[in-house]
């Protein structure tokens, strides 16, 4: 199995156009160590030919640009990915399908049905879309069972709910529904081997937890590293789990609980640019070093 890191950082990327942070504003005078991230999405593949892409961000056309096995190889227009699965509906993990309109043909997506309401109403992609390639939409399944997508062979796919909130502007954003979030087990079918991609994660939950003990690769949530890491930025009030993100440090935190998981790979997407781990000469990195915890950048590339 291939997996190729489009985007690793949050809402807004790394440096955000607006933000002045400590990370940012040293990141734009070269004084950190560290580099540039679009917002967070990944393509999965089998051969290196087909791919299934994993959110489209409002970066998503550059991403592809940086990313060969995507591009045209037959006929005027042509592309690798053959399909799209969203994680979520956040603006960051969506707004990159209009860029996508160029299509030749339907734009196959795999969403949850709470997701599609929120794409045909509080922001209605899925309506706009219908005025140039259109949507084939494709319902996943929250119970466990698995699924298979046309042209993305060797790869089995399951999804399942996690305890979040849907974006602010949902019709149902104070009414939390399952599906509003979800995690995505992703099986090659030959080898066995499996990937746990879950870029927000809130509550590390039992079914969460059984994923990410069974998984070879953990590809989650490393949007904070503590809980009021906005409010110590001057930025907002907001603690990581009011915003649905579980923290890196402390007790219960991300490194606590990754290490119990003895997946070979365990690594941090989404990031957000506020977050020390971007800077890779912090004793923080350097806590995740130790741990064995890897931190993405765009452009990684994992075989498993």
């Amino acid at each position: 199995m291939k997996i190729r890191v489009l985007g690793a950082g949050a809402g807004g990327g790394f440096p955000q156009w607006n933000c002045n942070c400590h990370n940012c504003k040293r990141l734009r005078a070269g004084e950190l160590r560290g580099t540039r991230r679009t917002q967070s999405s990944i393509a999965v593949s089998s051969d290196g030919r087909n791919w299934l892409l994993f959110n489209a961000s409002p970066d998503i056309r550059a991403q592809l640009e940086a990313f060969p096995e995507s591009h045209p190889r037959t006929g005027v227009r042509d592309t690798g990915i053959k399909a799209i699965l969203l994680i979520d509906s956040q603006i960051d993990h969506t707004t990159g399908l209009l860029m996508l309109r160029e299509s030749t043909s339907p734009l196959e997506i795999y969403c949850s049905e709470m997701v599609k309401q929120d794409l045909t109403t509080g922001f209605p992609l899925f309506t706009m879309l219908e005025h140039y390639c259109k949507v084939s939409h494709h319902p996943v399944p929250l119970n466990g069972e698995a699924f298979t997508i046309p042209s993305i062979d060797d790869l089995r796919i399951y999804t399942h709910a996690l305890k979040s909130k849907a974006p602010p502007y949902s019709p149902h954003r104070h009414d939390p529904h399952p599906g509003d979030n979800i995690g995505v087990i992703v099986e090659q079918i030959s080898t066995g081997r499996k990937l746990y991609y879950a870029p927000g994660l809130g509550e590390i939950e039992p079914h969460v937890y059984g994923a990410m003990q069974a998984a070879d690769c953990v590809l989650v949530d490393g949007t904070f590293w503590q809980h009021d890491e906005m409010s110590r930025a001057g930025i907002c009030e907001k603690r990581a789990l009011e915003m649905g993100h579980l923290p890196q440090s402390g007790e219960g935190g991300m490194i606590e609980t990754l290490s119990t998981v003895p997946a070979g790979r365990k690594i941090l997407i989404h990031i957000n640019n506020t977050n020390p781990i971007l800077d890779e000469d912090t004793p923080e990195r350097k806590t995740l070093e130790q741990a064995g915890i890897e931190v993405a950048f765009d452009g990684m590339e994992i075989t498993l």
